[in-house]
């Protein structure tokens, strides 16, 4: 919607407005397209990423992107790389030295038990083209070569002053709020004056691509995620992008000793790639270098007034395991729903406080995990003061991080506020902060994931005597009801052998409620005598409502 300003000037009035168009920003289209949430988008470049990066998309990213009904899409885009499981570490690939760090990212399948999605490797430059064409399906206003001069904001709104880099218009934004996803120098960030906390910078990689035919033939059948090739004339990593002929590799790059961009030649890079693997006279064609900058910060807050932070721009971290694109699509999901609620009246707007009372707690405890899964991998050009202590700040295995971090505080309620947001071991038991279980049931036929559920409003699951319910249904609030059970009264039938209560830690006649993000809000393990009252009462104090 256009309306002229006091000077006469077209003002475009959208409820929220995104900078940043990557990963995080696309997601976050994405998610609030699903919610029916009008939005405009902008970003500084021309299109998506051209750059085969970021490829590592964790199981818990994946559930919600089939939540949002883009799996499938991923992973036909994925569909080159579906072999390419595990990390060897070698001194080179001539020969049959080196050691798998892993060989399978889910060996014995055992992450069906926990969730109906898993772990997909897709790089951002096919992955943000899916979800740029699906946010634009939802009806997104999404500018490419746009760029953000200036913001500013009042109690009632934030005004943004945006530039077409390929015409020079000048356009100006009013918006209800902003979300900044404009990535790890994010002039949002700075122009709020929000600082940062970690160790900062852990080290520096020149990306190289390159095209080698022979290169496969050298691979052989080992269809690797990454290998850590460690001469030490020539260490670095070599990814795949397609197993035949277009490969990446990373070179480390030590600016502090004065080392520039401009001495990473195609010469240099290509004898560099050939010493690494092994094979002097390999064929390498330089085809692009970008340099990138492994770091470890968090933003001292995530929010001011009615700007967020999301993504690179929240919180940077070491790209060994991609958990840092997986937390910042994470984050565009946990605010999304909370926007939408805040939008449309259902929450009070003390909801989006939540942002950074759950997320930027996640974000410190995963990037700390990341930094230690690098000393673990002995990432070329990653040497840190104090590797053992690096290591021994771990806890418990990858899967717990990605997909069993929780929010001790937020819009929760009766989460023990003293429970590690990165726990030891995964436990996903119903508990109040939690990722709610995965279990499979029926419903009208269809096999469905209790996790399909949870998308646009808090969900209420309880037994078929119907009594909550009913309660639910007198409510005049926000919550969709199911009653689960085998009878003919039941709305959902779990599958044959599952004790759906027992899953969630409620009894019989308890109940829980799950939030749009498919996190525990509250539970009742046992029916009170006004359920309706409790139901209320648990409602209302996690929307913020009056």
């Amino acid at each position: 919607m256009n309306r002229p300003n006091t000077a006469g000037e077209a003002v475009h009035r959208t409820p929220v407005l995104i900078v940043g168009g990557s990963l995080v920003g696309l997601s976050m289209s994405l998610f609030l397209g699903r919610l029916g949430v009008p939005h405009t988008l902008v970003e500084r470049h021309a299109g998506t990423s051209i750059h085969p990066r970021g490829r590592g998309n964790n199981v818990r990213t994946m559930e919600l992107f089939r939540t949002a009904g883009v799996e499938r899409r991923i992973a036909e885009a994925a569909s080159v790389l579906a072999d390419n499981h595990g990390i060897l570490q070698t001194p080179s690939l001539a020969g049959d030295a080196g050691e798998w760090l892993f060989r399978e990212i889910d060996p014995g399948g055992g992450l069906a038990r926990f969730s109906p999605a898993g772990w997909c490797l897709c790089s951002q430059n096919d992955l943000e083209p899916v979800l740029l064409a699906s946010a634009r399906e939802l009806g997104g206003d999404l500018r490419f070569g746009t760029e953000m001069m200036s913001f500013d904001q009042d109690p009632d709104g934030v005004t943004a002053h945006l530039k077409s880099r390929e015409t020079g218009e000048h356009t100006t934004v009013r918006a209800d709020y902003l979300v900044a996803a404009d990535g790890p120098r994010s002039p949002v960030r700075e122009r709020l004056g929000i600082g940062q906390n970690g160790p900062g910078d852990l080290f520096h990689n020149v990306s190289v691509t390159f095209t080698s035919r022979d290169l496969a033939g050298v691979v052989d059948d080992r269809k690797f995620i990454v290998c850590y090739l460690t001469s030490p004339d020539a260490d670095g990593a070599l990814l795949p992008v397609d197993n035949r002929e277009h490969w990446v590799f990373h070179a480390p790059w030590h600016p502090e000793h004065g080392e520039t961009l401009e001495e990473f030649t195609d010469e240099r890079c290509a004898a560099h790639i050939r010493r690494a693997v092994g094979v002097p006279d390999l064929d390498v064609t330089i085809t692009g270098r970008a340099a990138w900058h492994a770091a470890e910060r968090v933003a001292e807050r995530y929010t001011e007034g009615r700007v967020f932070l999301a993504g690179d721009s929240a919180h940077e971290m070491s790209p060994t395991g991609a958990f840092g694109s997986n937390t910042g699509i994470q984050d565009a999901h946990n605010l999304a729903w909370k926007l939408a609620a805040v939008l449309d009246g259902r929450a009070g707007v003390a909801l989006l406080d939540s942002y950074d009372a759950e997320r930027r707690p996640v974000a410190e405890a995963t990037s700390a995990r990341a930094s230690s899964r690098s000393v673990e991998h002995s990432h070329p050009g990653y040497t840190p003061a104090d590797a053992t202590a690096a290591v021994a700040g771990r806890r418990g295995g990858i899967l717990n991080v990605a997909l069993g971090y929780r929010y001790p505080r937020g819009a929760v309620l009766g989460a023990d506020p003293t429970a590690p947001v990165v726990p030891d071991a995964l436990a996903l038991t119903g508990e109040p902060g939690t990722r709610a279980p995965h279990l499979w049931l029926d419903r009208a036929g269809t096999r469905i994931s209790t996790l399909d559920l949870y998308e646009r409003s808090l969900v209420l699951l309880s037994g078929e005597d119907g009594a909550w319910h009913e309660a639910a249904g007198r409510l005049s609030l926000p919550v969709e009801s199911y009653r689960v059970g085998e009878g003919p009264d039941a709305d959902l039938t779990p599958e044959a052998g599952t004790d759906w209560t027992g899953a969630h830690g409620i009894t019989r006649d308890g109940a829980v409620l799950i939030r749009p993000d498919g996190f525990v809000a509250w539970r009742c393990t046992q029916r009170p005598a006004d359920a309706e009252t409790a139901l209320r009462e648990a409602v209302t104090t996690l929307l913020c409502r009056p």
